[in-house]
C-alpha cells in the first residue's frame, strides 16, 4: 500500500499521469466522497496514456470510452447514479474487464465490489483541509 498527498488538482493530475505510464494492470477501482478527486485522477491518468481528448465525468451516460494510441481502449465508468444491483448487472462491466487490452477505471467502485475482479487495483481518495487529498493505492 502506498499513500500520496496532493495539494491541488494539478498535483493530483500529475501523480495520475506518472502512475499511468508505469501501470501494468487493467482495472482500477476508485473510491472516495463526492469531490474527492476521482475524476481529476482519471483526467491525469488519461493524459499519461496519451489520450488527447477532454475527459469528463460519465455521471449521466455511465461509461465513456477513449481510444489509446497503442490500440487499447480506456473505459471511464461512473456508478454514482446507480442504486440497484439490477442496473449494474446490465452495464456489461464484466465484458469490459474480460479483455486484458482494455483499461477500466471505475468511480464509485464499491457499488460493484461483489463482482469486481480480485486483481483490480484499489485507489481511495480522502480530502482534508482545502484542496489537500490523501490518495491510497493498494
Amino acid at each position: 500500500m502506498k499513500q500520496y498527498l496532493t495539494f491541488s488538482e494539478k498535483e493530483t493530475k500529475n501523480l495520475a499521469k506518472k502512475f499511468a505510464k508505469k501501470f501494468k494492470g487493467h482495472i482500477i477501482a476508485l473510491s472516495g466522497a463526492l469531490g474527492a478527486g476521482k475524476t481529476t485522477f482519471v483526467q491525469g491518468f488519461a493524459k499519461g496514456l496519451g489520450i488527447k481528448e477532454k475527459i469528463i465525468s460519465p455521471s449521466f451516460v455511465l461509461i465513456r470510452q477513449h481510444k489509446i494510441a497503442s490500440g487499447s481502449t480506456m473505459y471511464h465508468v461512473d456508478l454514482y447514479r446507480l442504486d440497484e444491483q439490477k442496473d449494474i448487472s446490465e452495464l456489461g462491466l464484466k465484458d469490459l474487464w474480460s479483455n486484458p487490452k482494455n483499461i477500466v477505471l471505475i468511480e464509485w467502485a464499491a457499488k460493484v465490489r461483489s463482482i469486481l475482479p480480485k486483481n483490480a487495483l484499489q485507489i481511495k481518495f480522502k480530502t482534508a483541509e482545502g484542496t489537500k487529498r490523501r490518495i491510497t493505492i493498494s
